[in-house]
């Protein structure tokens, strides 16, 4: 499981959650209370919550997917989700991860 923090005026709101990934993950989505579940591309299941004003991800990833170019988009949709949702890039969620490892 990961968890990103979320940017200032992104608020951790489920609702706004299940937007992001509608718009990143055009499948469909189930709620299971507070979760969301989905399953996209090489990704076979994505659950998402938030949880502490945190973003909680939890990803299955799909062994028998072979395919470079679903794999490819596959984590491209996921990068996209996790901006919508946080509001930091890529590259900020890694700056991050390596102060919060620093810290520990």
């Amino acid at each position: 499981m990961q968890q990103y923090k979320l940017k200032r005026g992104f608020k951790p709101e489920p609702e706004r959650i299940y937007q992001a990934m509608q718009e990143s993950f055009p499948v469909e989505i189930s709620r299971n209370g507070d979760r969301f579940e989905a399953s996209y591309g090489a990704l076979s299941k994505i659950t998402v919550w938030i949880e502490d004003k945190k973003l909680c991800v939890e990803t299955v990833s799909d062994a028998a997917v072979k395919d470079d170019e679903t794999i490819l988009q596959t984590n491209k949709a996921y990068r996209d989700f996790l901006l919508k949702s946080t509001g930091y890039t890529a590259k900020e969620r890694l700056k991050m991860a390596k102060k919060d490892v620093g810290e520990a």
